[in-house]
């Protein structure tokens, strides 16, 4: 592992048991290791991390805040392209990922250092993303994924010896008395997996849940809001009941994320397929992204015009594959990102919402763009529109019909 001229490795690193342990490990093995930690929005006490690295022996510590960059950069695009994958999963960790990698080989490269190395498991999609971003931005970068190395698996079996080895290095660890189950945080959710959650027919418990209160505890009364867009991009968050309003990409979100989490809306339960092959139950929290979802199919469905549209949804399922495995950075994504760009030219406008008990109920909405003509649509208007000319058009799409029709009847006689 190696070589003797440079050794130097950036480590992803969350001040946990697993990459406390990998980089007390790379010392071991004579690395000199540098911690890379990413702020996306987690609940963490980043003092303490910078510190606990520090203390086991890293010779630098980076704390790098990427909560803008991930609303404007990754969020805001894929909720342009109404990427959701296998029809409910909103992608929270999979949006995250490709930034955090990226800014990982941008410190590599500032450090000059040959390695990354990250703590993800060998059976998980968070490898794959990491990894897929590392050589796309960097193909000569050397990674080293303990999780997949036969030296490290020899000597760590489990989590026991995990413990035993901070024991005996002096490692802080907390609590042994863990959650029993695993647990991803960002802006745009938190994903609950593994443990006892294994059991697909196990029903999570209440205080499982931490960004969302209970649907049934929700308040009795509707909180009203408006989202106004832009070229599909949430640009203004108002509040219709006190007046509150939200400009700023990040508090915007940020607002929508209070909002749906006191109205308990945002929660998800799937059994998935993950990218490796592997079927996966989680529990996701997007509270925020849940409220900007239907905001957004809403305004396009007034300023969208349909043809376009259609292209489009045939477009986000693979524009979520491609997040989901790990392709942000692909030529494949930059093709797609040119036609949801241009789909979303004319998305503005402005939808008003209820959020209610678990509920994200749209009520209106205006748009300057708006290809909505209420006097050709209105039943009780009849000018702009000859009736008549429907008889030939529905002539014409009955060509083929009545076509097969006969072929059906001929054979049964």
């Amino acid at each position: 592992m190696g070589t003797a001229d440079n050794k130097k490795v950036v480590l992803a690193y969350s001040g946990g048991l697993d990459t406390s342990v990998i980089l007390k490990w790379l010392l071991e093995k004579g690395y000199e290791v540098i911690a890379y930690v990413a702020d996306v929005g987690q609940i963490e006490d980043f003092d303490a991390v910078r510190a606990k690295a520090l203390k086991i022996g890293a010779s630098k510590v980076y704390v790098e805040d990427l909560q803008s960059e991930l609303v404007t950069d990754y969020i805001f695009p894929m909720f342009q392209a109404n990427a959701i994958y296998e029809s409910r999963y909103l992608l929270g960790t999979a949006i995250a990922r490709p930034l955090i990698a990226k800014r990982h080989i941008e410190i590599a490269e500032k450090e000059n250092a040959a390695y990354v190395a990250h703590g993800a498991t060998g059976k998980g999609n968070d490898q794959v993303r990491f990894e897929l971003t590392f050589y796309a931005l960097s193909p000569d970068i050397k990674i080293i994924a303990p999780w997949k190395m036969e030296e490290f698996l020899g000597e760590f079996r489990g989590r026991t010896d995990m413990i035993a080895y901070c024991q005996k290095h002096g490692i802080e660890i907390k609590s042994t008395l863990a959650k029993p189950y695993s647990e991803d945080d960002n802006l745009l959710h938190i994903s609950h997996e593994a443990g006892v959650l294994e059991e697909p027919d196990f029903e999570p418990p209440k205080d499982l849940y931490s960004r969302t209160v209970d649907p049934e505890d929700a308040p009795d009364k509707a909180t009203r809001i408006s989202i106004t867009f832009k070229d599909g991009v949430p640009v203004k968050v108002t509040n219709q009941d006190d007046g509150t309003e939200k400009t700023d990409p990040l508090e915007l979100f940020l607002y929508l994320n209070e909002l749906g989490s006191a109205n308990g809306i945002g929660r998800i339960d799937i059994v998935e397929n993950r990218f490796v092959g592997l079927k996966s139950r989680g529990v996701y929290e997007p509270p925020g992204g849940a409220i900007l979802r239907e905001a957004h199919l809403d305004i396009e469905g007034i300023a969208m015009d349909r043809e376009v549209m259609r292209l489009r949804d045939m477009l986000s399922a693979k524009f979520a594959e491609l997040v989901y495995n790990g392709f942000w950075f692909s030529p494949e994504m930059d093709f797609l990102m040119s036609a949801i760009n241009k789909s979303q030219e004319l998305i503005d406008g402005e939808v008003f919402l209820k959020l209610y008990k678990g509920g994200v109920y749209v009520i209106g909405r205006t748009s300057p763009s708006s290809l909505y003509d209420q006097e050709l649509s209105s039943m009780d208007v009849s000018g702009g529109f000859n009736q008549k000319d429907s008889e030939g058009f529905i002539r014409i799409n009955a060509v083929r019909l009545r076509a097969h029709a006969a072929i059906l009847k001929s054979r049964l006689k």
